[in-house]
């Protein structure tokens, strides 16, 4: 039997493609950028295509969209599909760069509708953002879901300072936290739930 081709591919379902070119070119508040994040979460969500959170890469200053991205763990079967892995990738891919810090480039920033997970926090650090925007990054979220974050660094804040990204936290946490609420009604699928044990 011949084994498959193997292939890593990364995508965004249909409705958020739809959803993008709705979106102006540029969002210069930042409030405005987390908003759309959070509609993208909410949407994945209502439309059963990927887990309750959303990433968007912007160009910090002007507010350029480069890509709004989506957990897509289930539905392709990957279990690093994670919104920001996906946003940061597709924005690498859009950009033509691995290093989205790189010499003579605008500054990044990515925005979520939470703290980044264990694996995500070392995609941030090594994806060349040079800020990160979350709602949230207590505990909460993972009471309400029953998702696992995994074995954050005590001192994460101090890594991302120490290596040049600024963080701004609580940005529209309710709203966050609402949304994680819908999707707990949903009876979903906890796609990591062993949760350390």
């Amino acid at each position: 039997m011949p084994i498959p081709l193997p292939r890593f591919t990364l995508d965004l379902p249909d409705w958020a493609l739809s959803a993008l070119q709705q979106l102006p070119e540029s969002i210069p508040r930042l409030e405005d950028r987390m908003a759309a994040v959070l509609r993208f979460a909410r949407l994945n969500t209502e439309q059963g295509t990927g887990g309750p959170f959303a990433a968007g890469v912007f160009e910090r200053d002007s507010g350029k969209l480069i890509i709004i991205g989506v957990n897509r763990v289930i539905p392709l079967n990957c279990s690093s599909a994670h919104a920001e892995i996906t946003a940061l990738t597709l924005a690498q891919q859009i950009l033509g760069t691995y290093d989205l810090g790189g010499p003579d480039m605008p500054t990044h920033q990515l925005v979520v509708n939470w703290s980044p997970c264990a694996m995500c926090f070392g995609a941030v650090l090594w994806s060349g953002i040079r800020s990160l925007v979350i709602a949230g990054a207590d505990v909460e979220m993972m009471a309400i879901t029953g998702f696992d974050e995994g074995p954050m660094p005590a001192n994460w804040r101090q890594e991302l300072a120490d290596r040049g990204i600024e963080l701004i936290e609580g940005l529209m946490r309710e709203e966050a936290l609402a949304g994680f609420r819908d999707f707990a009604a949903t009876n979903p699928v906890i796609y990591n739930g062993r949760q350390g044990g």
